[in-house]
């Protein structure tokens, strides 16, 4: 009944309503309609999570969400990463690169952190490499061989520039 109103009163914009006939609402007629749908704009803001810890967010937004998870706060050379990255706008390939990079950086950061604490990680298991060689033998391979192949080249590149400026 209220639909069928505002449908009559704003039918004269293009495209207003579309989804506004009750008949072609997916959830109809499963859905209890009671009419607070249009009041759930007027709601009381939750409490705000108290930040005990750096939170990263999107430059576009003011100010912290209500209610934010962050299982492990920036640390490190992946933290300063990250802090770069949100310098940036989500629309910015840099942001998205730099988190990428940050991701990677923190892998490393955590086996390093292992080492130092006497753990020495079992990276074939927690790479799931046992089940990628039952289900994709081939595909592992490749893998293998192109991580091979990419570091034996930028050790070779960068030990060859360590011989010519010792030769220079």
């Amino acid at each position: 009944m209220i639909m069928e109103n505002l449908a009559d009163n704003y039918k004269h914009i293009n495209g207003w309503g579309i989804d506004a006939d009750p008949e072609n609402e997916p959830t109809y007629p499963m859905k209890n309609w009671t009419g607070d749908d249009h009041r759930r704009l007027d709601y009381e803001r939750s409490q705000q999570q108290p930040i005990d810890v750096e939170v990263l967010h999107s430059n576009e937004r003011p100010n912290v969400t209500t209610v934010f998870g962050t299982s492990t706060p920036p640390s490190g050379i992946s933290g300063n990463l990250r802090r770069k990255a949100f310098e940036f706008s989500e629309s910015n390939w840099n942001h998205w690169l730099l988190l990428l990079a940050a991701d990677r950086v923190n892998v490393v950061e955590g086996i390093v952190d292992d080492l130092k604490n006497g753990h020495v990680p079992n990276i074939f298991a927690e790479k799931g490499w046992k089940a990628e060689w039952k289900h994709n033998p081939v595909g592992l391979v490749k893998k293998v061989a192109i991580t091979v192949a990419v570091t034996a080249t930028i050790f070779s590149l960068l030990s060859g520039k360590k011989e010519k400026t010792e030769n220079a």
